[in-house]
């Protein structure tokens, strides 16, 4: 229970890294910390105490514990997106700065117009 909780603690603390930061690299680190947090807490769901892997063999017993197989895929799948979602975010971040010389989103929307 004390993981969940600590998952839950994770996120928030990456959304508050995208509520009240104003420069976006800081803006992308909160999103990042929010994407680990979720792909902690889908781990911890498919997470059972004393559990096998899930590979049946001959010498397995029938009744054993095993770890739920899906929650695992479905994170290593999100990885893949989050990575690809952080280098567009990056290259977005690289291209703002080239242009307005700046990472801070304030000043950037005072040069609107």
């Amino acid at each position: 229970m004390i993981l969940f909780i600590l998952a839950i603690l994770l996120f928030l603390i990456g959304l508050y890294g995208m509520l009240v930061k104003r420069n976006i690299i800081k803006l992308i680190i909160g999103l990042m910390i929010i994407e680990y947090a979720i792909n902690l807490f889908f781990v911890l769901v498919g997470y059972r105490v004393g559990g096998t892997a899930p590979i049946l063999t001959p010498d397995l017993n029938p009744n054993a514990v095993m770890v739920d197989p899906l929650p695992q895929a479905v994170v290593l799948t999100a990885i893949v997106i989050g990575l690809g979602t952080t280098a567009l975010l990056v290259s977005f971040a690289v291209r703002i700065y080239e242009k307005y010389d700046t990472f801070d989103i304030r000043k950037i929307r005072k040069l609107r117009g």
